[in-house]
């Protein structure tokens, strides 16, 4: 890899946030309100806000608390685990390195969506020049 194609740390983040939210799109119907990637050393935290359905949402309000919560959090995690191939290819293209697990958890109250990516190594990215 050549200094010059190197990413920064916040290249990363926006690409991951970018792909993150076209996945949102294509997989569940909607795209997040708003998104934030965090890159810790080898570990990923992308959190997601304003992510559920009109369909989710009413879904959630139509059954008991934990009846709502629980379907909507079981339909979630089978998507995402059905797709959890494409999200690690495209993590892996954007940071370069292998995605070794993924967690996620969504709230139906708040709407909000943090998915965590745990990477076999911290990638390397560029420092950004201090102005």
């Amino acid at each position: 890899m050549h200094e010059v194609a190197m990413k920064t740390q916040g290249e990363i983040e926006a690409a991951i946030c970018e792909g993150i939210s076209r996945f949102e799109q294509e997989y569940m119907g909607r795209g997040p309100k708003d998104i934030h990637a965090h890159l810790l050393g080898d570990l990923l935290v992308v959190r997601l806000q304003g992510v559920l359905t009109a369909a989710e949402q009413q879904l959630v309000k139509s059954l008991s608390p934990e009846k709502g919560r629980d379907l909507l959090k079981e339909v979630r995690t089978h998507l995402i685990e059905t797709a959890r191939p494409v999200m690690e290819a495209m993590i892996e293209g954007i940071t370069g390195v292998k995605v070794q697990s993924l967690h996620h958890d969504i709230s139906t109250v708040t709407g909000e969506e943090v998915v965590l990516f745990t990477l076999s190594a911290s990638p390397e990215f560029r420092e950004t020049k201090k102005r």
